[in-house]
């Protein structure tokens, strides 16, 4: 993990998720609402797709502290700041970050077996939000995050992001946030 504002302390670690910013091709910066986001958030997490270096560096100064992998779209220096895979754990979830899972399909089945020893595991790629469950044979379950993207929806009616909290050693209050397509100025 980067970063370095402190923690905010209280009784749960609130998280802010996202992925596929695509800056600047796909937006000139991140929407003022998820800046804001940042902000609050105790640990940003990024699932790649950045594309430029700049918002890394914006991150990683305004974030308490970033937890985030690079993407297919990330070159080679992003490639050499950040891992395919980031991990930690964070208030007692272990969690991991990798940009591509693959095809939708069987996609619990399969992370369920890359990533044995995680409890939440953040994706990216689709630029679809996901948030689903895969059960494990000794009774725990991983969750899997898509947070969509902020800046390009591509088919998705809106712009999107999450936010949760981890307390008592278990992921929480899973928000999918949703901004709607930003609309051309009005002509003369």
């Amino acid at each position: 993990m980067t970063g370095g504002r402190g923690t905010s302390g209280g009784d749960g670690i609130h998280l802010l998720v996202m992925s596929d910013t695509h800056l600047p091709v796909r937006a000139r910066d991140l929407p003022a609402q998820l800046w804001d986001e940042v902000d609050r958030a105790d640990l940003v997490v990024h699932a790649g797709d950045w594309v430029d270096v700049a918002t890394l560096d914006r991150l990683e100064t305004r974030s308490r502290a970033l937890l985030a992998c690079w993407g297919n779209n990330d070159g080679p220096e992003l490639r050499a700041r950040l891992p395919e895979v980031a991990r930690a754990t964070v208030g007692g979830v272990r969690v991991a970050v990798v940009h591509e899972t693959g095809a939708k399909e069987r996609r619990g089945e399969r992370m369920r077996a890359a990533y044995p020893d995680t409890d939440l595991l953040v994706f990216g790629h689709s630029h679809i939000p996901w948030d689903t469950t895969a059960a494990r044979a000794d009774g725990t379950t991983l969750r899997l995050l898509n947070p969509g993207s902020p800046t390009d929806r591509r088919r998705q009616p809106t712009y999107t992001w999450m936010t949760a909290e981890i307390g008592d050693g278990r992921l929480a209050r899973v928000t999918l946030h949703h901004l709607p397509p930003r609309r051309p100025p009005s002509g003369v």
